[in-house]
């Protein structure tokens, strides 16, 4: 591993919140950690250590391959950070409404926007926002892969949010930033820093929260968040914010190891003093009033009812349906109802449930129906080994018995994707962006 930036570490020794103590850490063996997804657990957590912060977080006690397992692949948990996770605790402490309108600003590759929709339940709706689009449309399958239909993904720079005056209860803030915090955990990051790059990195932070401002409702929460040491991208942009902002710091939820920033704002988790990546978090809540006439008028919607989809499946509770160029979707309603408001003023990669196309014989459905767990569907089902299971997200064909039609492919009970199956093959309509790429080893080819 590359050695320590010699800026990085001049700084880090000479503030006692971190000094040697990090430094030796950050040479260490990074911990490994994941969050299972409650609508489709596995129970294969059950004998790990428990994050404590975070109530379906959980420590591996080895980094297994998670490319080989089709839990991951249908979405039954994501490896994510432990000190990420810590956002869970920050939204159960919140006094939000009963249908919060809350936005993920920067949020690929979806591991804290995946926590959102976890907390909200299908209630209310995120959208999670990310400006380069490829990444943009990693988050989305991130986000179909979990499973609710209350999501929405657009791709815009954070000052178009700000067309949308006093809409949000909740903005999630996890800046890009210099990513000190990942120096354990990806050495490439030690080679990118540089004190100009966290220097710039602080200016462009102070850039988002200006340019998201005007989007909140009066009392709603900024949840401010980066994975960086460098106070001048932390406790001094709060300091800048309540500085040029009507806002105010909340207090934070509090565990063993957290550390006080030295203004007194937010908390960091520290390698060697938790067992995390470095992760700095703060709660703020907006106290200015908001003051104009303009209303948000909802635009026209190819509304379509739930009957049409009666031979593929029963909404497990109530969702709005509608069609956009041959394509229909499916949204709960106080997602929809926002959609309808802003629809005209985002670029969206994702619209709730992607439910396929109508055909002559029918629909023909997307992998995102097969993925969500919205909804009771009526295609039939067959269960794979694990060897036929990686095939298949392989985007390979075998023989497997069955009826001609639309089949959905399980793995231990949990649904992978659709094929069409012709009788004696099939078609394999996994999506190719997201087939698995490496060459699957010997043991697990069919």
């Amino acid at each position: 591993m590359s050695k320590l930036p010699q800026d990085f570490l001049n700084r880090v020794v000479a503030n006692p919140l971190f000094g040697e103590k990090l430094v030796a850490a950050l040479d260490e063996a990074p911990p490994i950690s994941l969050r299972i997804n409650s609508e489709k657990e596995t129970q294969k957590q059950a004998e790990a250590t428990k994050v404590p912060w975070c109530d379906n977080g959980f420590y591996l006690e080895s980094r297994p391959s998670f490319t080989l397992d089709p839990h991951f692949h249908a979405g039954c948990y994501y490896p994510q950070e432990a000190g990420s996770m810590y956002i869970d605790a920050v939204l159960k402490s919140l006094k939000l409404p009963e249908e919060p309108v809350c936005l993920d600003l920067c949020a690929a590759p979806g591991g804290k926007s995946t926590l959102i929709v976890s907390f909200l339940k299908n209630k209310g709706v995120l959208i999670s926002n990310e400006i380069i689009r490829t990444r943009a449309h990693i988050l989305a399958e991130n986000l179909t892969k979990w499973g609710y239909s209350n999501t929405l993904v657009s791709c815009n720079d954070p000052k178009e949010f700000n067309n949308f005056p006093h809409l949000f209860d909740l903005v999630l803030i996890d800046a890009p930033c210099s990513g000190e915090g990942m120096f354990r955990k990806d050495p490439q990051a030690r080679d990118e820093w540089s004190l100009e790059s966290a220097h710039h990195c602080a200016i462009r932070q102070q850039k988002i929260l200006s340019d998201v401002w005007d989007s909140l409702k009066e009392n709603a929460y900024i949840i401010y968040s980066t994975c960086t040491f460098n106070p001048a991208e932390n406790e001094e942009n709060i300091e800048w914010m309540l500085a040029n902002y009507d806002c105010e710091v909340c207090p934070l939820p509090e565990f063993e190891g957290m550390e006080k920033d030295a203004k007194g704002y937010g908390h960091y988790f520290i390698p060697g003093k938790t067992q995390t990546e470095g992760f700095y978090c703060c709660l703020l809540q907006k106290k200015e009033a908001y003051h104009s006439n303009k209303k948000f008028k909802s635009g026209k919607r190819n509304v379509i009812s739930q009957r049409l989809f009666n031979q593929a499946f029963t909404e497990k509770s109530p969702h709005i349906y509608f069609e956009e160029n041959q394509n229909y979707y499916a949204l709960t309603p106080s997602a929809f109802e926002v959609m309808t408001i802003i629809d005209k003023g985002l670029y969206w990669v994702k619209k709730g449930v992607d439910l396929g196309t109508i055909q002559k014989k029918g629909l023909q459905p997307a992998i995102d129906l097969a993925l969500s767990f919205a909804f009771d569907l009526n295609y039939p089902k067959i269960e794979l080994t694990k060897n036929q299971a990686l095939a298949y997200l392989h985007g390979d064909t075998f023989a497997l018995e069955g009826n001609v039609g639309y089949t959905i492919l399980q793995y231990q009970g949990i649904n992978l994707g659709f094929i069409k199956h012709l009788g004696n093959r099939f078609n394999n309509l996994y999506p190719k962006e997201w087939r698995i790429r490496m060459n699957i080893p010997t043991e697990f080819t069919i």
